[in-house]
């Protein structure tokens, strides 16, 4: 139980810390967190006339890899259809939709370090 928490911590530090990169990077942040029975969208936001869907992965090293290969052909498959099922919940006008991945990675003592994959999918 004690490290689903700290799991949990990791990966909400790293979606605080995508968020505000995508801010400064110009980004509008539509939602966070978006749920529903299919599953979850770490980030929708707004890159000019585009929706972003955003998965978010965050580790605290690399001894399992980089972080955003997690992000296999399943997983993007399932965020193509929660993109499909956010749209039809939030009518907005949009030229198209991508999917990014933001990966985190911050070892104990050192700076977190953030890479943005745009259109991954």
């Amino acid at each position: 139980m004690v490290a689903m928490l700290a799991k949990d911590g990791v990966g909400r530090s790293g979606e605080l810390r995508a968020r505000r990169w995508l801010e400064r990077q110009g980004y509008e942040v539509l939602d966070t967190n978006w749920r529903c029975p299919a599953g979850e969208i770490d980030i929708v936001a707004r890159d000019g006339d585009d929706v972003v869907i955003v998965e978010v992965k965050t580790r605290t090293s690399l001894s399992f890899g980089h972080p955003a290969e997690a992000v296999d052909r399943a997983k993007l498959a399932r965020l193509r259809r929660l993109a499909g099922l956010w749209l039809a919940e939030h009518p907005t006008r949009t030229a198209g939709v991508r999917i990014d991945v933001i990966a985190i990675w911050h070892p104990t003592g050192e700076r977190p370090r953030l890479e943005h994959l745009r259109g991954v999918s």
